[in-house]
Formats: C-alpha cells, sequence, structure tokens
C-alpha cells in the first residue's frame, strides 16, 4: 500500500471525530459550566456531550466503512472497530486537554493554539489506538507535517459554510 495513502486510511476516523462536533454538538456543556481551582470554566461551552458521543460514533462508523471498502486492511471488522473507536476516542479525548489548557491560559473559546489545536487530537489519537494497529514512524511524521495543513483548510471551509464563527 503506499505510505501516503496508508497514513490517510490509519487516521481517517480520527479526521472524522475531530470535525464531526462542530455539525453535531451542541446542548449541554461536558463540565455542566463548573468553573476548576483557578476561577475560569473547566472546558466551556464549545465542549457538549452531544458533540462528544456524535463524534465518537461518527468516527467509529468511518472505521465500519472503511472495513468493507478494504477488509484486507484490517482483517477482520472486530479489529476494525476497535481501532477506529479509539482512534476517535482518542483525537475527542485530545481535543478535551486541549481545550482544558486552553482555559488554563485563559484563551477564549474559538482562540487559535497553535499546534496544540492541530497535534493535540493527533498525537492522542495514536496513542490511544498504538496497542491496537500503528503505522510507520514515516507516516507519523507525514500526519504531522499535513494535519495542520488539513486542519486549518476545514476549519475555513466550516467557517465558510456557516458551522463555525471563526475560520480558525
Amino acid at each position: 500500500m503506499n505510505p501516503v495513502f496508508e497514513a490517510f486510511w490509519y487516521i481517517l476516523p480520527a479526521y472524522f471525530a475531530n470535525s464531526s462536533p462542530v455539525i453535531l454538538g451542541g446542548g449541554t456543556p461536558m463540565d455542566f459550566g463548573r468553573k476548576w481551582k483557578d476561577g475560569r470554566r473547566i472546558l466551556g461551552d464549545g465542549k457538549t456531550w452531544r458533540g462528544f458521543f456524535g463524534g465518537l460514533i461518527v468516527g467509529t462508523l468511518i472505521g465500519v466503512i472503511q472495513y468493507y471498502l478494504m477488509p484486507s486492511y484490517y482483517g477482520s471488522l472486530g479489529l476494525a472497530l476497535k481501532l477506529a473507536f479509539l482512534l476517535a476516542l482518542g483525537t475527542l479525548v485530545g481535543d478535551l486537554i486541549g481545550s482544558f489548557i486552553k482555559r488554563r491560559l485563559d484563551l477564549p473559546r474559538g482562540y487559535p493554539a497553535v499546534g496544540l489545536d492541530q497535534w493535540g487530537f493527533l498525537i492522542s489519537a495514536l496513542c490511544f489506538a498504538y496497542p491496537v494497529k500503528t503505522i510507520p514512524t514515516g507516516e507519523v511524521l507525514f500526519l504531522l507535517v499535513v494535519t495542520p495543513i488539513i486542519h486549518w483548510g476545514t476549519n475555513v471551509f466550516a467557517y465558510k459554510m456557516g458551522w463555525k464563527s471563526v475560520p480558525w
């Protein structure tokens, strides 16, 4: 398999899990409006239960679709489900960690945090999926380079579609 294609194929559930809360989110914030010891919100209004579970479901479903499109890559539906679920969960947990850090830094909701926004979810997804299936180091490095570009492009697209109030 072509390494560039494999890298994208592998990380696709994470990319979908990361972007789908923009469309599926809203509702009750995960922190229920509570504040941390520093007096700032724990996560903020942008991290909702609906967005979290929506992203988890979408990311996992992408893995199921991938399995049916290319079963030889996974070997079994069980492995595809496990990998996609862990990539999606890792993505969302990484994004929550990023939001927590941004609140500690007193950055307003939606404010860009270069590096944290683009690599936090990716690194967390790769760590969560590591016990199940990994990709070569070169492909990981490739994803570290292209993910910020893809992240920026999808944010601009979401802004132009009216799904986000800011283009970052």
